[in-house]
C-alpha cells in the first residue's frame, strides 16, 4: 500500500453550504489526518473546485481553504472543473507517477465532488476510501448515507492502516 490523502473542495465560499457543526468537526478531523499523513512522510494532495463563471475564481479569498487547515503551499495541488477530482486533470498521473495506489478522502461534498472523486478512483483501480467524520456535505444525514455506499472508514482506522504500513 501506498497512500496519499486528497483534500477536496474545503474553500470558504463551499463550506457556509455545510451545517457549522459538521464542518468545524470535519476540519478537527481533516487537520488531524493531515499531520498524521505528515509524520509518516506520505504525501497530502489539495483539490480546488472551479467552475469557470460560478463560484469563487482561484486566488480569491473565497477560494482558499480556511487559513486553520494544515494543508502546505508544497503540498500537490490540482485546480478541477467538473465534479470529480481525476476528470480533466493531471491528478492521476500525478499519483501514478509517485506509485500511489490507495486514496484517503476528506472534504467536501460527500454527495457530491467527493463521492465523483471516489468512483473517478475506482474506475481506475485505485484502493480508496471515505474517511467518516472528515468529509461532510450540505445535508448530514446524507453524508452518512454516502458513507454507507462506499468502503468508508474511521480516522482511528486510516492511523491503524498507516501504523501497519509503516510498523
Amino acid at each position: 500500500m501506498k497512500p496519499a490523502l486528497l483534500v477536496i473542495d474545503i474553500q470558504k465560499e463551499y463550506l457556509k453550504l455545510v451545517p457549522e457543526r459538521d464542518w468545524e468537526i470535519a476540519l478537527f478531523f481533516i487537520n488531524a489526518l493531515i499531520g498524521l499523513f505528515r509524520e509518516k512522510g506520505l504525501p497530502v494532495y489539495r483539490i480546488y473546485h472551479h467552475a469557470p463563471g460560478h463560484g469563487p475564481e482561484p486566488g480569491s479569498e473565497a477560494f482558499g481553504f480556511p487559513e486553520t487547515v494544515l494543508v502546505r503551499e508544497d503540498d500537490p495541488e490540482v485546480i478541477k472543473h467538473h465534479s470529480s477530482s481525476f476528470r480533466d486533470t493531471e491528478l492521476d498521473g500525478m499519483l501514478r507517477e509517485t506509485g500511489i495506489d490507495t486514496l484517503f478522502l476528506t472534504g467536501l461534498s460527500a454527495v457530491g465532488c467527493v463521492m465523483a472523486t471516489y468512483w473517478g478512483a475506482c474506475d481506475r483501480d485505485y484502493h480508496v476510501f471515505m474517511v467518516r467524520d472528515a468529509v461532510v456535505s450540505h445535508s448530514t444525514e446524507l453524508s452518512g448515507k454516502a458513507m454507507d455506499v462506499t468502503d468508508s472508514v474511521s480516522p482511528n482506522l486510516v492511523e491503524f492502516m498507516l501504523g501497519q504500513l509503516t510498523g
